[in-house]
């Protein structure tokens, strides 16, 4: 090793190195608040044909270039694989490319073509699919294609010497930590941390991740670590064991018995109302999560309704609207497309109600299940509406109950 590098590679395995970088300060990933900022993990494996497995974001160029070289002259690398073509593994790739002049970069045939979109320079592309073996003399890579995991140029890469399966996106979380692998760090920290990676960027995908699961698991790969793009990455059979199977139960979106309320409020109208529903939902055996938009960000709300069976939402009018906080939370969610909720509706309005019609459209995007009509006052609950809403978290409460035991 080089020790006259700022940045130091970490071995991983008998031929590979971890030459990413840590962002300790990214604050937010498409509209997702990532609290405990990212790493942009990247490979070098030092087999006979020397290969890098993916890049970073372009501004942590300097730092890859410094790991890699602390390992290697990066003019000695032979091949670059682009697992997968978004700027976070990407974004630098041209500049190590004149830095490092592989023979050949490869990337699937989707990633061709968007490398291309990309960059709009010559980057000696080739392109393969699945069941494709790249040959490195000592060792090899075979490459599967997971389109829609969740970019259509998606893939994963297995090497075959080491039993590292180069997973992308898939099996990652947002998380930056000096820790590389998963059981240097606290267990429920991964888990909050991979179901919201999940809820937030993989979840509409859910129908091509159960399908690429079950055909990764049928190939019986001799899988000695699982090397995600973002986050630790997952050793032995016991951490392998547990990351494939919170990705089949986040697949399934099986009900809970959990029931989220989100809601805001303007002069707490709403926020009586949901907490009444909320006290309906204990009584009728489920557990309530409510939420103030005010405080939760969306995305926090996205991983919690992954990891429920029911969906409450309320609002105020404002300006014959619902409120804004509730507007971005839901337009965000119906992008996310989310499955297998029991819901319900309320809200309180002034002068005007159109603003509660608006909430109803946004429960038909979200493909709702309505236990009732919509519980809407006006203006200040009274202790009978209050008592209606009780009511209302109850019907929810049991029916959650209901499809959680079938």
């Amino acid at each position: 090793m080089n020790q006259n590098q700022p940045f130091q590679a970490r071995q991983i395995s008998d031929r590979v190195h971890w030459v990413g970088a840590i962002d300790w300060a990214l604050p937010e990933f498409h509209g997702y608040r990532t609290e405990r900022g990212t790493t942009y993990n990247a490979f070098l494996v030092m087999a006979d044909k020397i290969t890098l497995i993916d890049t970073v974001k372009k501004p942590f160029l300097e730092e890859a270039m410094s790991r890699i070289a602390s390992v290697v002259d990066p003019q000695k690398i032979d091949y670059i694989v682009s697992n997968h073509s978004e700027m976070d593994h990407s974004g630098c790739l041209p500049e190590m490319a004149a830095r490092i002049q592989p023979e050949q970069i490869f990337a699937s045939p989707n990633g061709v073509r968007a490398l291309s979109a990309h960059f709009h320079r010559e980057l000696s592309l080739t392109a393969v699919k699945t069941g494709d073996r790249l040959d490195l003399g000592n060792a090899s890579l075979q490459f599967v294609e997971t389109r829609m995991i969740h970019w259509p140029d998606s893939m994963v890469s297995f090497l075959d010497s080491d039993g590292i399966l180069f997973s992308q996106d898939a099996f990652g979380m947002h998380l930056a930590t000096s820790r590389l692998f998963a059981d240097q760090n606290e267990r429920s920290v991964l888990q909050w941390q991979a179901e919201k990676y999940y809820a937030n960027i993989v979840l509409p995908y859910s129908p091509m991740v159960g399908r690429a699961l079950a055909a990764i698991e049928e190939m019986n790969l001799p899988l000695q670590i699982l090397a995600p793009d973002h986050g630790p990455l997952w050793r032995g059979s016991e951490d392998i064991a547990w990351i494939f199977e919170q990705y089949r139960r986040f697949v399934a979106q099986r009900p809970t018995a959990k029931v989220v309320i989100a809601y805001d409020t303007m002069w707490h109208s709403s926020e009586a109302m949901a907490n009444a529903i909320a006290e309906g939902v204990e009584r009728a055996g489920a557990e309530p999560r409510v939420l103030s938009l005010h405080s939760t960000h969306r995305s926090d709300l996205a991983t919690e309704v992954m990891n429920s069976g029911g969906l409450v939402i309320g609002s105020p009018t404002l300006n014959s609207s619902i409120f804004p906080s509730l507007a971005d939370a839901l337009t965000y969610l119906k992008g996310l497309n989310p499955r297998n909720l029991t819901g319900a509706l309320f809200g309180s309005y002034g002068w005007n109600r159109k603003g509660m019609g608006e909430l109803q459209e946004f429960a038909g995007k979200l493909d709702l299940q309505l236990v009732d009509e919509p519980l809407f006052v006006n203006y200040v609950p009274t202790d009978a509406d209050l008592c209606q809403c009780v009511g209302l978290g109850e019907k929810v409460g049991r029916e959650v109950v209901r499809r959680h035991a079938e």
